[in-house]
């Protein structure tokens, strides 16, 4: 024989006790999620902090282009690699590809500028595990400075159509050469 709720247990009324315990278990919860927020968003590593601007696509689109061309050294799977000095450095998301390929030199600062030319993307950078959406019409600039030299992968982690899955890019940052 198996046991049963009393019949209409649901329409029974709350007792008070009960309902101080879950009132103080609910303002509980909300004030340690909102502290918690806070403290994570001034302490975690996952938030950026750079400027954002508004934008024309088409002249970000050129401006990417003129910057790739003034420093282009090469190609890496039909994609142009630039190798700029160290200051403002720029790249572009745009259908299923990161644009240009950039070399840099490692411990040097940088300003890295990326944006979106045509869908919603998103950017992530590793191991910098840096992660940030881009939306058409927004230019972001970000300061970098490559500690470890090696091959840092970027990623787009927001569905941006069938080819979304080849979205992938590089940064290729040098040791930087001892002055003698």
């Amino acid at each position: 024989m198996g046991l049963y709720p009393p019949k209409d247990w649901q329409n029974e009324s709350v007792a008070r006790e009960e309902r101080t315990w879950l009132t103080l278990a609910a303002l509980f919860a909300i004030v340690f999620l909102s502290a918690f927020m806070g403290i994570w968003h001034l302490t975690g590593r996952q938030t950026t902090h750079g400027e954002a601007y508004r934008v024309d696509p088409q002249a970000y689109r050129q401006k990417v282009l003129e910057f790739t061309e003034l420093h282009r050294v090469g190609e890496l799977n039909g994609i142009p690699v630039v190798a700029p000095p160290p200051g403002d450095i720029y790249l572009m998301a745009q259908a299923f590809s990161w644009y240009p390929v950039l070399k840099l030199k490692e411990g040097e600062t940088y300003r890295l500028h990326v944006g979106s030319v045509d869908f919603p993307h998103g950017f992530s950078l590793y191991p910098h595990e840096w992660s940030l959406q881009l939306y058409p019409g927004y230019e972001w600039v970000y300061t970098f400075k490559p500690t470890k030299a090696g091959e840092y992968t970027l990623v787009c982690n927001d569905y941006c159509g069938l080819g979304h899955h080849t979205m992938l890019g590089r940064i290729l940052v040098e040791k930087e050469q001892s002055r003698r």
